[in-house]
């Protein structure tokens, strides 16, 4: 994992097994020598991985058994993964070990020396395209997870801007029976409501006038109708206008 910028730091943590209570070599090299080699793991690799994380004996050399290339490291004493999209040199600053039971876990703290960037990954601005990279993610048993396609979305940070927040949301709008509490986040985002000359805009739209008179005896359905709308304007990300929609009853 990623663990600061300054100075570029990386953690992981090889447990102790839970079945036998011993470490994992990767501990023990650590311990031997305070230098790692972190590879970042795609799609395209993951069971060559999975067959490297067999435990077989201490001096077996599980780039052998699981068919990758060393490429030698320029900064730290151990290889490289050469089929690797991404390989980091890193000096090991600090070891923790939160136990001595079976299952306990090691947390190794790395700083990043050097780092080695497939160059097919990147976009045109120079920055890793997360859809090239193709990462897995490891879960619970033998589980896994693909970070690519549609499993990878964007989501827009605030920033300095301060949003509204959801208890400023009017009541109406946080008690609505179509709207999910992500969409309800991007409306208490924003910060400020649209005035009442642009919610007068919205109100004197053909559709809207439609919905309201077609709907004018039955106000549940024209709110609901509203919401509706509101809901495919935040998918758009069309906030300000979902507001608007949402204001104008």
């Amino acid at each position: 994992n990623a663990f600061g910028a300054n100075p570029p730091t990386l953690v992981f943590s090889p447990a102790r097994s839970g079945r036998t209570n011993t470490n994992k070599h990767t501990f023990n090299n650590v311990k031997e020598v305070p230098e790692v080699v972190i590879n970042v793991v795609s799609y395209e690799m993951v069971e060559q991985i999975s067959l490297a994380s067999s435990e077989y004996p201490a001096g077996v050399n599980e780039f052998v058994k699981a068919g990758f290339t060393e490429q030698p490291s320029e900064m730290v004493r151990p290889p490289r993964v050469l089929q690797s999209k991404v390989q980091i040199e890193c000096k090991v600053k600090e070891v923790i070990e939160t136990g001595d039971l079976g299952g306990a876990g090691n947390l190794i703290i790395c700083e990043i020396l050097l780092m080695y960037i497939d160059e097919q990954i990147l976009d045109n601005e120079g920055r890793i395209d997360p859809h090239k990279l193709d990462l897995v993610g490891r879960m619970g048993g033998n589980y896994y997870c693909r970070a690519s396609g549609d499993a990878i979305f964007e989501v827009k940070k605030p920033g300095t801007k301060l949003g509204i927040g959801f208890d400023l949301l009017p009541e109406k709008v946080l008690n609505s029976m179509v709207l999910t509490g992500n969409e309800l986040a991007r409306l208490a985002g924003e910060e400020k409501l649209p005035d009442d000359e642009r919610i007068a805009e919205i109100k004197n739209d053909e559709e809207f006038a439609e919905w309201a008179e077609r709907l004018k005896n039955d106000p549940e359905s024209f709110e609901r109708q509203l919401h509706l709308r509101a809901k495919e304007l935040i998918a758009s990300d069309r906030i300000e206008e979902a507001w608007c929609i949402l204001l104008s009853n």
